[in-house]
């Protein structure tokens, strides 16, 4: 199984989706709901914090002269 910290946010979400598709057919044994349901909440937590990561970035502008300054909207 890859390590899941090295997923990009699409291929963590497709593996959620999966787990969560799994979980629900109701055809897994207690032993493996409970490994797949621990992967599930590592995965959340992955696209948790790659999404707060990437809204942090989107709310930064570049200036000209290479740093990074909050985004502000300015009412006129």
């Amino acid at each position: 199984m890859e390590e899941t910290k090295n997923l990009s946010f699409e291929d963590a979400i497709v593996k959620l989706e999966g787990i969560v598709k799994e979980l629900e057919s109701g055809n897994t044994n207690l032993d493996d709901a409970i490994n797949l349901y621990t992967e599930g909440m590592k995965l959340a937590k992955l696209c948790g914090d790659k999404l707060n990561s990437a809204t942090e970035k989107v709310n930064k502008i570049l200036t000209e002269n290479g740093e990074l300054k909050d985004f502000e909207i300015s009412e006129e």
